[in-house]
């Protein structure tokens, strides 16, 4: 099974052909193609390859499939006997990706 090590939003994702994951917000429109050129490893058949700190030339192509916002966050404040709290919700704007290709 083949898999790459992608890094976007500042954050790192295992993919496979054919996964679908949601990723922070990319200026792309639905139905747009994206390609990752930031694969810090690759996996197959042929063994684990590691970037220092990417793989040159290894790319990852994803389709885009919808812009949405993810589930909300609550952050809860409390002071203890002040009688004192607050509450705030927080939705993270994201986007929900298909990865089509990983290319060596």
């Amino acid at each position: 099974m083949t898999f790459a090590v992608i890094r976007t939003g500042g954050k790192q994702y295992r993919v496979t052909p054919n996964a679908v994951l949601a990723v922070e917000k990319l200026e792309a429109e639905p139905g747009s193609t994206i390609t990752f050129h930031e694969v810090l490893a690759l996996g197959g058949e042929a063994g684990l390859q590691l970037g220092a700190p990417t793989v040159p030339g290894a790319t990852v192509t994803a389709t885009v499939i919808d812009q949405n916002r993810g589930d909300k966050v609550l952050i809860l404040k409390k002071r203890r006997r002040k009688n004192s709290r607050r509450k705030r919700g927080h939705r993270q704007m994201q986007t929900i990706l298909r990865i089509a290709t990983i290319a060596a």
